[in-house]
C-alpha cells in the first residue's frame, strides 16, 4: 500500500483551486476544468495502488472493506450537500428548477448523474450553472470506476501476471474511443465513463509500476517540472469548446502522471506541492469540490449572475470556508467513528433511500408549485409548459427516413400531413397534435433544432457544433429525396423562425445567437436573398407534385421576455409587476421591422400563410400575455397551452388534406 505522500495532497489542491477559479469566472484560468482530469489520474493511482497491493498479497479483494472505506470517505458529506441544496432550494427555486434538482438527485444517488447530464444535454436544456448537481457527474464517474475496477481486477486475477497489459489495452481503447468519440458527440465523450475509463487507468498504471518495480517515486526533478508545465498549459490555454476532452485530456492526465511519478524527488515542484497551505487545500478538497458548484450555481440563480469580481472572491472565500467546516466537522469524525460495518452499510443504504425519496417527491410534484403566489404562478406555469409526449416518435433504420427522427401525430394511419420544421414545431406539438385528432387526419411531424425547412440550405450557427450543422443540410436533402419520388403528403406545413434566419441573428435576450445561410441555388447576395431563392425553390418543387404547401408566420418574437427570468425576478424581488408588464409586450411597431424581410420572403414564394398574430397582438403592441396568461416560454417559443388555444389556426390544413 502506498504511505501517506504529502506531494498528492499539494496536488490534490492543484486539481481543485483551477476547477474553483474557472467556476468562478476569474480571469486566466480558461481550462480549469482539467482539474478534474487531475482528479482522476490520483484516484485511479491511490485506488489502483490499494487493490493491487491487496490482490498481490493475499490474493483476493475484500470488496466489503473497499466499499464500506468508500462510504466513509465519501457519503457523508454528499449527503449533507443534498440536505443542504433541498433547504436553499424549497425558498428560491422555481418549480420546474425544483424539479429538475429532483431528477439530479436521483440519478447522482444511484451513481448515474454523468448518464443523466449527457441525456439532457438538449435544445431546451437549462444552462450549466442552473444545474445544481452537475459536478456530480465526475462523482458518478468515479464511482462506476469503483464497481470496473475491483470487478476487473478479480474477474482476471487468474492471469494476474498479464493483467497490467490487459489494463493497458482498456486504456489505450477507451482513450482512442475517447479521441474517435469527441468531434462526433463530445457530450458523449465529456460525461461518459467508457471515454474517461483511461484517465483513471493510467494512476492504477503507473501504481502498478510502482509496486511492481518497487519505485520510491524519485527518478528526476525534470520530471516534475514538466509535469507541473503541462498543468499550467491545461489550464491556462484550454477552453471549455466541443474539442475537449479528445486528445488535449492527455495534457493535463500526462502532467500529473509525471508529477505522481517524481513526487518524492527533492525539487522546488515538490516542496511546493509538500507546502501547509497547499495540504491543507488538498485534504479538503473533497469538501471543497462538492460545497464550491452548489454556491456557484445558488448565488447565480439568486442574483441572476454571480456579480462582480470583488463579489466572486468572496464566494471563493465562503466556499473554502464552508469546506473547512465539512471537512472538520463531517469529514473527519465520520471517517474516524468507531461504528459496526453493518450499521455503515444500512446508514448509507438508509441515507440513499430518503434522499432517492426526496427526490422523486420534487419530480412527481412538479417542483411544489405552490409554495409561491398566484400572481408568479403563471409565469411559473410557463417555465415547465414544453414538456410532451413524444413516445410515437422514431428514428428508421431503413427506409425513406432512415436516420431522421420522425412523430406521427392524430390517428393511427398514412400520414397526409407532413409537419417540417425547426423548434417552433415543437413548440406548437401539442397544438398541432390535438388539431390532428379533431380533424381525424394522420400526420407526421419532422423538426431539427435551429435548422430550416428548406431543401437547397446549408447553415452555420454559433449555438451548434459542426456535426449539428452538417446534419441539417444531410437531413433536408433526405426529406427532398423523399418528396420528390414519392407520393406521400398531399398538404406540406412548413414552420420555422423565419425573422431569424432572414436577418442571421436572434433578437432582445437572444441577440447573441447568430446563423449564417448558404445555398445551392444562390451564389450571392443577402442572407435572405439565400432563404428566399432557396424557399421558393422549395416550394416549387413541392408544388410540382401536386403537393398543397402552407408556410406559418412565425409567432411574434417578445424581445425581452423570458418565463425564467422573470419569474425568478419576481420571486427575488427583483422584478415587479410594472417591470414585468413591460417586458411581457414588444411594440408592433418594432416587430414590423424586425420581421419585414421575412414577410417579403413569405410573400414571394407562392404558399398559402397562415398568420397567428391576430393571436398575440391588437394595434400597437404584442404580448406573451395573450390570452390571460403567460404564454411564452421564452422570448420566441409559445407553451404547450399557448400552442393549444390556437390549434384552430391549423383547421385549413388538417382539412383540406382530407379533401
Amino acid at each position: 500500500m502506498h504511505s501517506y505522500r504529502r506531494d498528492i495532497d499539494g496536488l490534490r489542491a492543484l486539481a481543485i483551486l483551477p476547477v474553483l477559479l474557472f467556476h468562478f469566472d476569474i480571469p486566466g484560468f480558461s481550462g480549469g476544468f482539467v482539474g478534474v482530469d487531475i482528479f482522476f489520474v490520483i484516484s485511479g493511482f491511490l485506488i489502483g495502488g490499494i487493490l493491487w497491493a491487496e490482490l498481490q498479497e493475499t490474493g483476493r479483494i475484500r470488496l466489503g472493506h473497499f466499499y464500506l472505506r468508500r462510504i466513509r470517505r465519501l457519503a457523508p458529506v454528499y449527503f449533507a450537500v443534498i440536505l443542504t441544496c433541498l433547504v436553499v432550494g424549497w425558498f428560491i427555486m422555481l418549480p420546474f428548477d425544483f424539479r429538475a434538482l429532483g431528477k439530479e438527485i436521483i440519478s447522482s444517488s444511484v451513481y448515474l448523474s454523468n448518464v443523466y447530464f449527457f441525456t439532457e444535454a438538449g435544445y431546451f436544456d437549462t444552462a450549466a450553472k442552473e444545474k445544481i448537481l452537475l459536478h456530480t457527474w465526475s462523482l458518478s464517474v468515479e464511482e462506476q470506476f469503483y464497481i470496473f475496477l475491483p470487478l476487473t481486477l478479480l474477474l482476471l486475477k487468474g492471469v494476474r501476471s498479464s493483467l497490467p497489459v490487459v489494463l493497458a489495452v482498456l486504456a489505450a481503447a477507451s482513450l482512442i474511443a475517447c479521441i474517435l468519440m469527441t468531434p462526433q458527440s463530445p457530450t458523449a465523450a465529456f460525461y461518459l465513463f467508457p471515454f474517461r475509463a483511461w484517465e483513471m487507468l493510467a494512476g492504477v498504471l503507473l501504481a502498478i509500476a510502482g509496486h511492481q518495480l518497487k519505485l520510491q517515486w524519485d527518478v528526476h526533478a525534470a520530471l516534475s517540472w514538466a509535469g507541473i508545465a503541462l498543468l499550467v498549459a491545461g489550464v491556462t490555454l484550454l477552453s471549455s469548446d466541443p474539442s475537449f476532452p479528445g486528445w488535449k485530456a492527455l495534457i493535463p492526465v500526462l502532467g500529473a502522471v509525471l508529477m505522481i511519478a517524481n513526487g518524492r524527488n527533492d525539487n522546488i515542484v515538490n516542496r511546493l506541492l509538500s507546502s501547509r497551505v497547499l495540504v491543507f487545500i488538498g485534504l479538503i478538497s473533497y469538501s471543497l469540490y462538492l460545497w464550491h458548484w452548489p454556491i456557484v450555481t445558488f448565488a447565480a440563480y439568486y442574483f441572476g449572475d454571480t456579480g462582480t469580481l470583488w463579489f466572486r472572491l468572496f464566494l471563493i472565500g465562503l466556499s473554502i470556508g464552508v469546506a473547512y467546516i465539512s471537512w472538520r466537522y463531517i469529514e473527519g469524525p465520520t471517517r474516524r467513528a468507531k461504528v459496526a460495518p453493518g450499521k455503515i452499510f444500512v446508514g448509507a443504504g438508509a441515507a440513499t433511500a430518503m434522499t432517492l425519496g426526496m427526490g422523486a417527491l420534487l419530480y412527481l410534484q412538479d417542483g411544489l408549485p405552490s409554495r409561491f403566489n398566484p400572481d408568479v404562478r403563471t409565469h411559473i406555469a410557463a417555465t415547465g409548459d414544453f414538456l410532451q409526449d413524444w413516445r410515437r416518435c422514431e428514428v428508421p433504420a431503413t427506409g425513406d427516413f432512415a436516420g431522421i427522427e420522425i412523430c406521427p401525430i392524430g390517428p393511427e394511419g398514412p400520414a397526409e400531413v407532413l409537419i417540417w420544421g425547426d423548434s417552433h414545431v415543437r413548440a406548437f406539438k401539442e397544438g398541432l397534435e390535438q388539431a390532428a385528432f379533431e380533424a381525424d387526419t394522420p400526420a407526421l411531424i419532422i423538426w431539427r433544432a435551429g435548422c430550416p425547412p428548406v431543401f437547397g440550405i446549408e447553415k452555420v450557427e454559433n449555438t451548434s457544433t459542426p456535426i449539428q450543422n452538417a446534419a441539417c443540410g444531410t437531413a433536408n436533402r433526405q426529406i427532398e429525396t423523399v418528396l420528390r419520388n414519392g407520393q406521400d403528403f398531399p398538404t406540406v406545413l412548413l414552420i420555422g423562425r423565419w425573422a431569424y434566419y432572414a436577418q442571421g441573428s436572434g433578437v432582445g435576450d437572444d441577440s447573441h445567437n447568430t446563423i449564417s445561410l448558404s445555398g445551392l441555388n444562390t451564389s450571392a447576395g443577402t442572407q435572405v436573398d439565400v432563404l428566399t431563392t432557396e424557399m421558393q425553390a422549395s416550394v416549387e418543387q413541392m408544388q410540382a407534385h401536386g403537393r398543397e404547401v402552407y408556410l406559418l408566420r412565425q409567432v411574434p418574437e417578445i424581445f425581452h421576455y423570458s418565463s425564467r427570468n422573470v419569474a425568478r425576478g419576481l420571486v427575488h424581488g427583483r422584478l415587479s409587476q410594472d417591470d414585468v408588464a413591460q417586458m411581457a409586450v414588444t411594440s408592433l411597431a418594432d416587430l414590423t421591422q424586425r420581421n419585414a424581410e421575412a414577410d417579403l420572403m413569405s410573400a414571394a414564394i407562392g404558399a398559402k400563410t397562415i398568420d397567428p398574430w391576430p393571436e398575440f397582438c391588437d394595434d400597437t403592441a404584442c404580448s406573451a400575455m395573450a390570452g390571460g396568461f403567460a404564454g411564452y416560454f421564452d422570448n420566441n417559443h409559445i407553451t404547450n397551452t399557448n400552442a393549444r388555444r390556437i390549434r384552430h389556426l391549423f383547421d385549413p390544413v388538417f382539412v383540406e388534406a382530407t379533401e
